[in-house]
């Protein structure tokens, strides 16, 4: 984790949004508010310039969608958090994001006393999605049954206490809090999650969360 504040970049093309978004986070002394990016070209360029920790990036933009600039920031070296923008919690292109490399997302309706700490639980590494939304998501996916197959398939390889880990990163819970409820070092459980991310062929917390819903470990 870099030093010093979070940059954060801010990605809609609705300059209301940018600016609403901007006010709201530049209240914290501890968060750096970048040039907002206004489509997904721009975006890739404004990281390149800015080299921000945290990307807020709206998925419908015209030109390059959002989708499309998220995946390819993914595959650069060391890419941003990007956390997806959006106003319905139920919907497809938010699960492609996910699936992309989003760490999560934040309707954008998310009242401002919860934005900031949302930001900085993203630069910690932790999953910005509530449990519920997770849900939600996992339903409204137009391949449901075809991810649920994938994901059980990939759990069954998963030893008996990975398994565990992985049902506690679907609830959304933080290593620490794993670790209390496991019985467990912050470290152990740092340790069984790297495993499972590669077991699972999962690139960050956020998709293995999406995987133990998958699999039938939440309920």
């Amino acid at each position: 984790m870099n030093p010093g504040p979070i940059r954060v970049l801010i990605v809609d093309d609705e300059p209301m949004v940018c600016a609403h978004l901007r006010t709201i986070l530049g209240t914290a002394a501890d968060i750096d508010v970048v040039e907002p990016a206004h489509d997904g070209e721009a975006a890739l360029r404004a990281v390149e310039r800015h080299r921000p920790d945290i990307v807020l990036m709206d998925l419908r933009m015209p030109g390059m969608d959002g989708l499309t600039a998220t995946e390819r920031l993914r595959s650069r070296p060391e890419p941003p958090v990007i956390v997806v923008l959006t106003t319905f919690d139920a919907d497809e292109y938010v699960m492609r994001a996910l699936r992309a490399g989003a760490a999560g997302f934040l309707v954008k309706s998310t009242p401002p006393e919860d934005l900031i700490d949302l930001v900085r639980a993203a630069r910690r590494g932790h999953t910005v999605l509530s449990p519920e939304a997770m849900r939600r998501l996992i339903a409204s996916s137009s391949a449901a049954e075809q991810h649920r197959e994938h994901a059980r398939r990939l759990v069954a390889g998963l030893t008996e206490r990975e398994t565990e880990v992985l049902a506690c990163l679907g609830e959304g819970l933080s290593n620490a809090q794993i670790g209390k409820r496991l019985s467990l070092t912050e470290a152990t459980v740092k340790s069984y999650v790297s495993r499972m991310l590669v077991k699972l062929g999962c690139e960050n917390r956020t998709q293995a969360g999406l995987a133990a819903h998958n699999a039938g470990l939440v309920g």
